[in-house]
């Protein structure tokens, strides 16, 4: 009898380990957000985000109780003599989870490890020339989002992308971007967007303004997207979000249908910030 109901009862544990999993991991989670905040991590986001003083009460608020949740989540290892200090900590999580506010979020789920050099590092990349000829290059990166839970970041791009805050280039943002984008499979410009947005509209809007910067390469034409968003429909995408954040209000005046897609989907309006 008991050889019968031992599948029965390690099936019923598992179910029930399925179906309170989320909800055990949403109690935790509101349980860590709603522990004080670290005096000393203040004063690592003012110091290290300037915006973050302009941002809405009920903004930082979130902002500080989304980095709890990271920091307690997330893994970083450094890399090439790096020693991780709060400090670190602190300054990643806070550009992150500037991507999460407004907006229901499972935190990243794929990530797990963020690697931090001290620089900008250097990658062996395999390429292809014009006749298909496969070759290898080095290439310097400043970061880089991995599909398989992690995360590079060079250190002095990390404070350099947040102490300017509306040059429209922030390392952080930009990978973070795309690890959204990465959440139902490989990085492609369309992620998964909120309630309420049409997937065609999305296309529509972000392929022509990815052929407008590819033209605008070819041509010499300055854009207010550095020319590395011409790479690929999911560099535009991270490329895209950068200056969302960072220069909006000269990217809604440029390019209102594609500001309003971005608002739509980060449920944030940072021109009033």
């Amino acid at each position: 009898m008991l050889s019968y109901l031992l599948p029965i009862l390690i099936g019923v544990l598992l179910i029930g380990y399925s179906v309170g999993k989320p909800y055990w991991r949403d109690y935790q989670r509101n349980k860590i957000a709603s522990m004080p905040f670290k005096k000393e991590w203040r004063k690592i986001i003012q110091q290290r985000m300037p915006y973050f003083r302009q941002m809405p009460a009920d903004l930082q608020l979130q902002l500080k109780q989304h980095i709890q949740v990271f920091l307690a989540e997330k893994n970083f290892i450094g890399c090439n003599g790096v020693d991780i200090t709060d400090e670190i900590r602190v300054t990643v999580a806070a550009q992150a989870c500037l991507l999460l506010l407004n907006r229901k979020t499972d935190f990243y789920p794929k990530l797990q490890t963020i690697l931090v050099y001290p620089r900008a590092f250097v990658k062996n990349q395999q390429s292809k020339d014009v006749s298909g000829v496969q070759f290898t290059q080095k290439t310097v990166l400043a970061g880089e989002s991995w599909d398989y839970g992690k995360v590079v970041l060079s250190w002095q791009d990390t404070i350099d992308g947040a102490k300017i805050p509306d040059d429209g280039h922030n390392v952080v943002i930009h990978e973070f971007a795309h690890q959204l984008d990465q959440e139902n499979g490989h990085a492609n410009g369309a992620p998964i967007l909120e309630k309420g947005q049409n997937y065609q509209c999305w296309s529509d809007v972000f392929s022509a303004q990815f052929e407008q910067l590819k033209n605008n390469v070819a041509t010499g034409t300055p854009s207010i997207f550095d020319y590395y968003g011409a790479t690929n429909p999911a560099e535009f995408f991270a490329v895209a979000s950068e200056v969302f954040f960072e220069k909006a209000q000269q990217f809604s005046a440029e390019h209102p249908k594609l500001y309003q897609q971005l608002k739509q989907y980060y449920q944030v309006d940072p021109i009033h910030w």
